[in-house]
Order: structure tokens, then C-alpha cells, then sequence
């Protein structure tokens, strides 16, 4: 099945909210090797201005991802996930990430781009808080390899 240009332009809906605790903070810290005490000590983190443990930058991606799952399993979409090879992530922080926050986040697909048999896609996930407030913005691109690929 070839990939819908008619998803670009859209926005798919937030999935439920996702809580951020201190113990996936220190498990993706420790899994990316973060050795920075505000990722792992509350008075190491309130001591930096924090009010909590604070993310990694990349923590982002546990969010984002679940947004893309909206994209991916939209059978109109066209997408076969086998066939997918992600290619490319990119992370703007508007705040930082820190336990006890609430985020929501929804997927726009900002581009497709046949190339070949396959296509490329470019979408963008909005990251924000349960009050509308941005804390991140990621920007993914994946192929998608055509039959003959």
C-alpha cells in the first residue's frame, strides 16, 4: 500500500495523559547514561531551581512517541511499521521536563515525500502540559520503504 499524501495537514488527538514519576526519570537517565544529580536527587534538583527531578532532554521521546502511534496505526495512513526505518529526531525544549508533570501530546503530519517505491514523512509532535503550556516540540522524520526495498 503506497503512503497518503492526505495525511499531511493532520493533526491526530492527545492521547490519555502521561504522568512523569522520579522513577522514569531515573530509568531513562541511568539508560542514557545522564550521571547529573538533578536527574536523581529531589535536593540536588530544588538546589539548581528545579521543583523536582528534572528529565533529560531526550525524555521527550517516551511522549512523543506515543503520539506517533496515533499516525502509525491509522490505517488510512498507509504506513506498514516492518517497513519503517526512523531516520531522523530533533528536540526543541520550551521548559524542561520534570516529575510530577502531566503531558499531553499530539502528532501533525507536516510532510510526505514519495521517494521511490517508499516514502519519506515529516511530523511534528506538540508537547504540553494538561493547562496548554508547551514544554517541547519534536520533529521526526521516517522511511518508509517501498515493496522493492
Amino acid at each position: 500500500m503506497a503512503i497518503s499524501e492526505e495525511v499531511v495537514g493532520r493533526t491526530y488527538p492527545a492521547a490519555p495523559a502521561y504522568q512523569v514519576s522520579r522513577e522514569k526519570i531515573r530509568e531513562f537517565a541511568s539508560a542514557v547514561k545522564a550521571t547529573d544529580g538533578v536527574h536523581f536527587d529531589v535536593e540536588a534538583a530544588q538546589a539548581a531551581g528545579y521543583d523536582d527531578l528534572v528529565a533529560p532532554p531526550t525524555f521527550a521521546i517516551i511522549v512523543s512517541q506515543r503520539a506517533d502511534a496515533a499516525l502509525i496505526q491509522d490505517p488510512s495512513a498507509g504506513i506498514d511499521f516492518s517497513r519503517v526505518v526512523h531516520t531522523e529526531q530533533r528536540f526543541t525544549h520550551h521548559r524542561p521536563i520534570v516529575a510530577g508533570d502531566e503531558l499531553l501530546a499530539a502528532v501533525t503530519v507536516d510532510q510526505v515525500r514519495p521517494l521511490g517505491s517508499g516514502a519519506m514523512i515529516t511530523s511534528r509532535v506538540e508537547i504540553t502540559t494538561l493547562g496548554g503550556d508547551q514544554v517541547a516540540t519534536t520533529t521526526s522524520s521516517l522511511l518508509v520503504r517501498g515493496e522493492d526495498q
